[in-house]
């Protein structure tokens, strides 16, 4: 006869263990502990029999094994063997729970380190697994849905930092891309969002393009006195120079730099274009390292930490000189010296286009032009780099020099 509660209630324990049928292969394993486990004998397509365990009662009740009897037969009936798709799913189950989004996320900027990625980028995509881990971090990446992105990156566009929420959400996108060719999800939930957040607006980098407050800005840096050794104030007069992107100045290594040859040569893992970007130095730029190998030469880096020799300075240290100067991020960034020089060498109207993107680093979007220009250009970067040193002393100086005549080019970064 069919098991029911009552009469599942009066079994007893013995000494051995013994079964209790119920019905279509469904029984009760009861154990000399007083145990009453639920077990289904079935046979598979092949004729072997086999026996799959389903929980222990009261916790899982008469009714809730039979529905689980009944999944499994159903299972049987399309060529499935229960048993063998229990265990599959309790490996996926492990694997699930293993690989959250923090952890495929790691395993993401791993790959990307062994690409060659540039630290800063590297550091960056750190920052934004601290600023996903509340929200989605400790998930299960295949269970991660649409919604649960999104309920991620609105409080940045709510807080209005789309700049935020944009990259946020590509940073993510970039995760499940890797965990789908490494199989560990199905698809891209960012896919399913495009056009959810709002249009993201251009991002300026704030500078000072009037030649008079040009002159302004540079006389200011020269009175600049921070903490310790002079070295911030340094870092800003050689930016205005060379305007390279502050993250580049800032890991500069004095093993990159030669004097001798008044060159700068920047390795292709810090550039943004993923090349190697060659730096023509000018007098007053030599003058420059010399002071500063006078006082860090013997470390690895240009710009060493003040806390530590063995880390540069942090990227926020250009700016917040500027700030304690007086000139708000409204009004001039660290990266803004690359719009100065890109906006006034442009207007010069000296020096060809090619050579003043080629100063600047900009990546050519036809590969083969730029392939083929890569090494033209450089006895006119080394005369324009010359000129734009002298031509900022004489702003420095606060000689009468009007802005030039022209349009001048974009400017991109």
């Amino acid at each position: 006869m069919p098991l029911t509660d009552t009469s599942i209630r009066s079994l007893k324990p013995r000494a051995k263990p013994y079964k209790a049928a119920d019905e279509k292969g469904l029984y009760l394993l009861i154990t000399p502990s007083g145990g009453r486990l639920w077990k289904l004998k079935f046979r598979t397509s092949g004729g072997t029999e086999k026996k799959l365990s389903f929980g222990s009662y009261p916790e899982l009740s008469l009714r809730d094994a039979r529905d689980q009897r009944d999944d499994a037969r159903k299972q049987l009936a399309s060529g499935i063997d229960p048993a063998d798709q229990k265990r599959r799913d309790k490996v996926a189950a492990k694997v699930s729970a293993a690989n959250t989004f923090s952890s495929v996320a790691e395993a993401y900027i791993a790959k990307n380190e062994r690409d060659g990625l540039a630290p800063n980028t590297i550091l960056k995509r750190r920052w934004f697994i601290r600023l996903l881990q509340r929200s989605i971090g400790y998930r299960p990446i295949s269970e991660i849905q649409p919604y649960d992105v999104l309920a991620a990156v609105r409080p940045y566009e709510a807080a209005k930092n789309d700049e935020k929420a944009h990259r946020a959400l590509q940073f993510v996108g970039g995760v499940f891309r890797y965990a789908i060719a490494n199989q560990l999800a199905t698809s891209d939930p960012t896919r399913d969002l495009r056009g959810a957040l709002a249009k993201r607006k251009p991002k300026h980098h704030a500078a000072i393009l009037e030649p008079q407050r040009v002159g302004e800005l540079l006389r200011a840096i020269d009175e600049y006195e921070g903490q310790g050794l002079p070295t911030t104030r340094m870092a800003l007069q050689l930016l205005s120079y060379v305007f390279v992107r502050p993250g580049e100045l800032q890991r500069a290594e004095w093993s990159e730099v030669d004097l001798e040859a008044a060159v700068w040569r920047i390795p292709a893992l810090r550039m943004k274009s993923r090349r190697e970007h060659v730096v023509p130095l000018s007098r007053q730029a030599v003058a420059l390292f010399e002071g500063l190998r006078a006082m860090t030469g013997n470390a690895r880096y240009v710009f060493p930490s003040i806390r530590t020799p063995l880390k540069p300075i942090s990227e926020n240290t250009l700016n917040a000189a500027l700030r304690r100067l007086g000139f708000t991020k409204d009004e001039m960034t660290a990266h803004g010296f690359r719009a100065v020089a890109s906006t006034l060498l442009n207007e010069a109207g000296k020096w060809s286009p090619d050579a003043i993107e080629r100063a600047l680093a900009h990546k050519d979007k036809d590969a083969i032009r730029g392939a083929y220009h890569r090494g033209l250009h450089w006895h006119e970067r080394v005369e324009m780099a010359q000129w734009w040193s002298d031509y900022l002393d004489a702003l420095r100086k606060g000689a009468d020099l009007q802005s030039f005549k022209g349009t001048g080019g974009a400017y991109d970064g």
